[in-house]
C-alpha cells in the first residue's frame, strides 16, 4: 500500500472518501456547520454493500470491483474527529488511494468482513428518496449528544 499521507502525523488539512450518506451534503452540513469542497472519487478494488436493518452502507476490499463517491477536502483536525465518532467503531479508517483524484486520503472501511448483514448493492438515489429526512434529524440529534468537545 502507498505510505500514508501527511494527515496520518494529524497535520491539517485533511481528505476523506466517502461513498454513502456522507455523500449528501446536508448530513455534512450538519455533522460540520459547512460543506467543505469535494470531487467525485472511485476507489478501486472495494465494493459497496447494503446492511440489513440499516440504512448506510459498508465498503470492503473486493478485488474487480470499484466504488464510487467523492472525496471531501479541506478538513480541520476537529472536523475528522466529528467524522471519526460519526462512523463509530463498526468501521476502520484507512488510507485509501482513489484513481480520479490519483490522491491518497482516508476511508471508512467496515470492520467485519464476514459480516452476515452484507448484502447486494446499496443504492445512494434511492437512499436520498426514502432515508434522508429522518437521517438529517438522526444527525442533528448525534450532534446535539455530543456538543461540543
Amino acid at each position: 500500500m502507498a505510505a500514508p499521507p501527511p494527515a496520518a502525523a494529524a497535520t491539517e488539512p485533511h481528505s476523506v472518501f466517502v461513498y454513502g450518506t456522507l455523500m449528501a451534503e446536508e448530513v455534512v452540513r450538519v455533522l460540520l456547520g459547512r460543506a467543505p469542497p469535494s470531487s467525485p472519487a472511485l476507489l478501486p478494488g472495494h465494493r459497496r454493500f447494503s446492511l440489513r436493518g440499516r440504512v448506510y452502507p459498508a465498503i470492503l476490499p473486493a478485488p474487480g470491483y470499484a466504488v464510487s463517491g467523492k472525496v471531501f477536502m479541506g478538513l480541520t483536525n476537529r472536523e475528522l474527529h466529528v467524522f471519526d465518532m460519526f462512523e463509530d467503531e463498526e468501521y476502520v479508517k484507512k488510507t485509501v488511494e482513489d484513481t480520479l483524484e490519483k490522491s491518497l486520503t482516508y476511508a471508512y472501511i467496515w470492520g467485519n468482513e464476514g459480516d452476515p448483514d452484507l448484502y447486494g448493492e446499496w443504492d445512494y438515489e434511492e437512499w436520498r428518496k426514502v432515508h434522508l429526512k429522518d437521517y438529517l434529524e438522526m444527525t442533528q440529534e448525534f450532534m446535539d449528544e455530543i456538543g461540543q468537545f
